[in-house]
C-alpha cells in the first residue's frame, strides 16, 4: 500500500512537471526572436521538428533572458544563437560584444611587452600627449606610423628622443607602442640600464645569448634611457653593440630615449666603466645608432614635478 502510495506521488509529480515544462515551452515558441526564426525557416520546418526541438528553443530563451539580466549563463561571455542542424533546431554560443572587447584589449597589451618600463606607460596615448613645447616630436612619431602602414615590409628608420630629464620622452615610446597595436605591430621596450643589469646577472645563469636575441629580434624595439649609466666595456660592445649591429643589417625599426644628444652620447659611450678611452668603440656603436634612428629633441619642463 505504502509503495502505491509513493508510485502515486511520483507519477503526479511527473505530470505537474511536465506540465511546467510545457508552459515554459509554450512561452518560450512566443519569444520574437524564436517567432522570427521560425519564420525565416519556415521552408525548412515542419510542425514536428518545433516540437522535437523544444528543449532546444526553451534553453536559447532561458539563456538569452539570463545574458540581458546579468546572471551566470551556460556559456559565460558567450550569447545564444538559434541555427539548424539537420532540419532540427539547436543552439550555438557566440562570443558577446563584451568579450570581444576584451579579447581585443588582450590582444593589443600583447603586442606590446614592457621590460622593466615605468606602469604608467602601459597606458600611454598619442591623444593624451602635452603638445606645448613639443609638436615636432609627436609629428614625427605620427610620420612614423603612417609610413609604416603605408609600407610595412620597407625599412623604416626609428626615432632617437633626446632631451633633459622630464620632458616626455619615455611617454612618447609607450604611446607610439600603444598606437602601433593597434594597427597589428608588435613592439618591445626595455628601460636599458635595468636591462643591462639583468644581462650581467644572466651570465651565472648562462642564458645571455638567449635574452640577446630576444631582443635583438622584435619587430620594433624602443630602447629607453639609454645613456643614464656608465657603462662596462662588454655591455657596450657584447650586447649593445650585437643588438644593435643586428638590428642595422635586417633592417629593423629601431628607437631610442636619452639625456644626451646623439653626439654627448657618443662620449659617453667613449670612456668605459674602468676608466678606458676608446672613442673607436664608441663610434662604432654610434655609427648605428644613426644608422637606426633619426634625431629629434624634446623639450619643455619637467613634468615630473607638477
Amino acid at each position: 500500500m505504502e509503495d502505491m502510495k509513493k508510485g502515486l506521488i511520483e507519477q503526479m509529480n511527473r505530470r505537474q512537471l511536465n506540465q511546467r515544462f510545457n508552459q515554459l515551452v509554450e512561452s518560450a515558441l512566443q519569444d520574437p526572436d524564436v517567432q522570427a526564426f521560425i519564420e525565416a525557416n519556415q521552408d525548412r520546418l515542419t510542425q514536428e521538428t518545433v516540437t522535437r526541438s523544444a528543449a532546444k528553443i526553451y534553453e536559447y530563451v532561458n539563456e538569452k533572458q539570463k545574458l540581458a539580466n546579468g546572471q551566470t549563463t551556460l556559456a559565460p561571455g558567450y550569447a545564444p544563437k538559434l541555427v539548424l542542424i539537420n532540419h532540427f533546431i539547436d543552439v550555438s554560443y557566440e562570443p558577446t560584444a563584451s568579450l570581444m572587447k576584451q579579447r581585443e584589449q588582450q590582444a593589443l597589451k600583447a603586442r606590446v611587452k614592457s621590460i622593466n618600463m615605468p606602469k604608467d606607460i602601459v597606458d600611454a596615448n598619442l591623444a593624451q600627449y602635452d603638445i606645448n613645447e613639443r609638436k615636432l616630436p609627436l609629428v614625427t612619431a605620427l610620420q612614423f606610423i603612417e609610413d609604416i602602414k603605408n609600407a610595412p615590409t620597407i625599412y623604416h628608420q626609428g626615432l632617437y628622443l633626446c632631451g633633459k630629464f622630464g620632458v616626455g620622452k619615455t611617454y612618447l615610446l609607450g604611446a607610439l607602442a600603444n598606437e602601433l597595436a593597434l594597427d597589428g605591430f608588435e613592439t618591445t621596450l626595455i628601460h636599458f640600464p635595468t636591462f643591462a643589469v639583468e644581462m650581467k646577472n644572466a651570465i651565472g645563469q648562462n642564458n645571455v645569448l638567449d635574452k640577446v636575441n630576444v631582443i635583438k629580434k622584435a619587430p620594433i624595439l624602443m630602447i629607453d634611457d639609454i645613456g643614464a649609466d656608465a657603462l662596462s666595456a662588454w655591455i657596450r660592445d657584447e650586447v649593445l653593440g650585437i643588438i644593435l649591429q643586428y638590428r642595422m643589417q635586417e633592417q629593423l625599426p629601431t628607437f631610442f630615449s636619452s639625456n644626451f644628444t646623439m653626439d654627448e652620447l657618443e662620449q659617453h659611450l667613449t670612456t668605459s666603466q674602468r676608466g678606458d678611452n676608446e672613442p673607436v668603440k664608441a663610434g662604432r656603436i654610434m655609427q648605428r645608432v644613426r644608422y637606426l634612428a633619426k634625431e629629434v629633441e624634446v623639450s619643455g619642463h619637467n613634468r615630473r614635478l607638477n
